[in-house]
């Protein structure tokens, strides 16, 4: 009897132990996962109008509004208001804008018409990004983070028009999106860029 108990109390302890390695993988597939969640914007870069490479890591330490932008639309008008939150906030606050046509073809310049349009109608100094896709299959890498919570472990977003705005926080982590009709100085985002 008594090694008929020694040889249970032993088949248990290799038992648990075999369940206990068989769980590794899984931990390591969770510490991955939870790895992928937490990456920041500052992992990433951009190509700037003019053709160069700009990481998010230079923007440690301030906030970023992203925002999908186009000459020809009803909301270009917001141009003149996100140039000036960019100079009001300039210590604290990065606005990038990135030119896109996926929205009714309202972009369809290229990079020096853009640039020029910009700077022309606007007075636009903030930094511009070279044309891209904010969705569907050629998505840029940028705002595929942006709009996947897989990734940037905020919120999934459909981007559904120009002039989408997306605020980034010191840390490069995702604070909140606002929809084309959000004025880029409205209280809802004036008052993250102050927090």
């Amino acid at each position: 009897m008594k090694y008929f108990s020694l040889l249970i109390l032993v088949s248990t302890s290799f038992f648990l132990s075999i369940v206990s390695c068989s769980q590794t993988p899984n931990q390591e597939a969770t510490i991955m996962e939870n790895n992928k969640v937490s990456s920041t914007i500052h992992s990433l870069e951009f190509t700037s109008i003019d053709g160069e490479k700009v990481s998010f890591a230079d923007f440690k330490g301030k906030k970023i509004l992203i925002v999908n932008t186009a000459s020809e639309c009803g909301f270009t008008p917001q141009y003149k208001e996100l140039q000036a939150i960019s100079e009001k906030y300039k210590d604290n606050l990065v606005v990038i804008g990135f030119p896109c046509n996926q929205f009714g073809g309202q972009e369809p310049g290229d990079a020096s018409e853009i640039k020029q349009f910009c700077e022309k109608n606007y007075g636009v100094n903030f930094p511009l990004a070279q044309k891209v896709d904010v969705k569907g299959e050629n998505i840029d890498k940028v705002f595929n983070w942006l709009t996947d919570k897989e990734l940037n472990g905020v919120e999934s977003t459909s981007i559904r028009w120009n002039f989408y705005k997306f605020l980034i926080d010191e840390e490069g982590k995702l604070i909140s999106s606002f929809s084309s009709n959000v004025k880029p100085d409205s209280d809802k985002i004036i008052s993250l860029i102050k927090n």
